[in-house]
């Protein structure tokens, strides 16, 4: 899909859903840097899109598992590709000799890890399962604060570009976090939210990309939101200065 400089506004939407190309998110990302209208746009059509999804979310049936696992068992696999350019000589005839008892100690080898093979398979099931499941409760939980009915939003932008937006219910104590545009962290960083208490920086989780979490802690009381850049796992103070820091809706 192609527009027109003219119609960047049009684009909200799209950006929000990662509809666009890389070239057009490239220019749209140039735009939202002079459109404050755009950004707010596009941080609501973000709180919507996560709405929605929520709203239509279903947990697989029971039956899907072994369905799965019945298929995976039933794919056969294909042989490796073999370079033949070598002509049929005596080489060759001895090589071919040699390949019978190798292809049997293969196909013993193979036998015996199945059985492994079986077992990684449902554990790998299995852990995935659970991470679907943890990630529809934290979806859960943010849908639950952006459908409250005195849902408060403010909106910022990080230091380093990314615009975040921030939904808080006083009913539910509770707030959640989005942000769109969020660089990569370095190699052993991540992204750390905090809530300022006083003055006082109290940690409220994590977020690795674009996307929307719910803050860990209560923001009865606090004053503010930061993002910082922290180690991986954290620190219970921030260590570098913050990204962002932006007065939490009231």
């Amino acid at each position: 899909m192609k527009h027109h400089a003219s119609d960047a506004h049009t684009l909200a939407a799209a950006y929000a859903l990662n509809a666009l190309d890389p070239s057009e998110r490239k220019d749209f990302d140039a735009h939202l840097q002079d459109c404050e209208a755009c950004r707010q746009e596009v941080a609501e059509f973000q709180a919507t899109a996560a709405r929605l999804s929520a709203a239509v979310a279903r947990e697989p049936s029971a039956a899907s598992k072994p369905a799965i696992m019945a298929a995976i068992d039933g794919v056969r696999q294909l042989p490796p590709r073999v370079a033949t350019t070598a002509p049929a000589t005596t080489l060759g005839a001895a090589v071919r000799r040699r390949a019978v008892p190798l292809a049997l100690a293969a196909t013993v080898a193979a036998a015996a890890s199945l059985g492994g093979l079986a077992v990684w398979q449902r554990q790998h099931s299995d852990d995935l399962q659970q991470r679907a499941e943890q990630a529809e409760q934290r979806l859960d939980d943010a849908s639950l604060v952006l459908a409250a009915p005195d849902a408060q939003t403010v909106h910022g932008r990080t230091t380093n570009g990314a615009l975040t937006t921030v939904v808080a219910s006083e009913q539910l104590n509770k707030a959640v976090f989005t942000a769109s545009g969020l660089p990569a962290p370095a190699a052993g960083k991540t992204y750390q939210l905090w809530l300022d208490h006083d003055g006082s920086m109290h940690p409220a989780g994590f977020i690795t990309g674009d996307g929307t979490v719910q803050l860990s802690g209560s923001p009865a009381d606090a004053h503010a939101i930061g993002l910082s850049l922290e180690p991986v796992g954290g620190s219970p103070q921030p260590t570098t200065k913050p990204l962002l820091l932006m007065a939490l809706p009231s």
